[in-house]
């Protein structure tokens, strides 16, 4: 609470994606917990039935005049990646704390730049990796710790999902490799499936008790139409210290898969669903959903009132950032096309998908083997980036 109510909360990019951060709003609003003061984009306000917007909220399409008119005490940020440093920057300074959209940004120099500023300004910074707030990642990170699974061998990840072509419209930076002269990584490993990496960092900190710090990367990275970046990916990391990770990745999928966490230890496999928080250890007889997930916005708020530790602060996104700036100078990814891959479907909602990709990825994360390690016919050599212990 502040003198006078409530946090004063701000929206800055308040369309798209955004809609889903003005129901969480909206939600938090009505209990009481904030005061949403102020909406922003550069586009008009689009319509969100789940979220009324409450009466003298300011709307607005310059975040600086937001900031100076509506002195928020709290700002969400879900604009595109590239634009993410200059207005967290902004927000700090003008005193607010900031929860900031994922990825927060997309090389480690921004990263340090962001953490300076933090520091700075006294203020904290939140990055919106919600399935970090998860009970079932909680239960999984215990059951290491209490060595329940025994000496962990390995740590994957399989996601396959689709996306229609409509998809790559969405915006100016879809499926962009840059903008601006900036980067913006617009493919599946750091924007929509980003939180299946996440979850597997999170999980190889937990095994080791620190960050992850990467020692190699091994990535092969495909797609299925004429856009920047990659739609399908399957990486290998190999950490200083601690189990490798792998992610098999894909938005031209087959058949849906969730999101899958596997981590095989001495005394079994634990499988974590992470987008719908159902976990399986190994003496459990079938999945189970494990309610629970805390909101990283009302954790935010939480830690402005007594201190609570915040779930994702930007420092424990490090390593994925890590990733992310070892991967910003990769080639192209290799474009598939022919017979391995198929269309569903008609205009704007047609997708593209791999044949096989499924068994493909699976096998994947099953072995730690790349899939041109694996001889799938269709896969090409991986790029490979070695880094020294103080790249993070």
């Amino acid at each position: 609470m502040t003198a006078d109510g409530p946090p004063r909360v701000a929206l800055v990019g308040a369309n798209g994606h955004g809609r889903w951060h003005r129901r969480v709003i909206a939600a938090l609003h009505a209990a009481g917990r904030l005061r949403l003061v102020a909406l922003v984009d550069v586009r008009p306000q689009e319509d969100e039935p789940d979220a009324p917007t409450p009466p003298g909220t300011g709307v607005f399409t310059d975040h600086r005049a937001m900031l100076a008119a509506s002195r928020p005490d709290v700002v969400v940020v879900c604009t595109p990646p590239h634009t993410h440093l200059p207005i967290a920057r902004d927000v700090l300074a003008a005193g607010a704390d900031l929860l900031l959209e994922k990825p927060p940004v997309l090389d480690l120099a921004e990263h340090r730049a962001l953490l300076a500023a933090s520091d700075a300004a006294g203020r904290a910074v939140q990055v919106n990796f919600q399935a970090l707030g998860s009970a079932a990642l909680a239960e999984l990170t215990g059951a290491l710790a209490a060595d329940r699974l025994g000496p962990v061998s390995g740590i994957a990840t399989v996601a396959g999902w689709q996306r229609p072509d409509a998809y790559y419209a969405r915006s100016a930076w879809a499926g962009r490799r840059s903008v601006d002269g900036r980067p913006a990584l617009d493919g599946v490993l750091a924007n929509p499936l980003a939180h299946a990496l996440m979850q597997c960092l999170a999980v190889a900190g937990a095994v080791t008790g620190e960050p992850v710090r990467p020692a190699r990367i091994e990535v092969e990275r495909y797609r299925v139409r004429p856009i920047e970046v990659d739609d399908t990916t399957v990486l290998r990391l190999t950490p200083h210290a601690g189990p490798p990770v792998l992610a098999a990745l894909t938005l031209a999928a087959e058949e849906h898969v969730a999101g899958d966490v596997l981590v095989t230890g001495g005394r079994g496999r634990a499988v974590l669903e992470y987008p719908t928080d159902r976990l399986r250890l190994p003496s459990d007889a079938r999945p189970r959903v494990v309610p629970g997930r805390q909101g990283l916005l009302a954790n935010l708020l939480d830690h402005r009132a007594g201190g609570v530790p915040l779930i994702a602060p930007l420092a424990r996104t490090g390593p994925f950032t890590a990733v992310l700036d070892a991967l910003r100078d990769a080639p192209e990814p290799t474009l598939l096309g022919g017979d391995v891959v198929r269309t569903v479907g008609d205009g704007p909602q047609r997708v593209r998908v791999i044949r096989g990709v499924g068994e493909v990825l699976r096998a994947a994360a099953d072995t730690g083997a790349l899939p041109s390690e694996a001889g799938v016919p269709w896969a090409t050599r991986p790029y490979v980036v070695d880094l020294d212990d103080n790249h993070l």
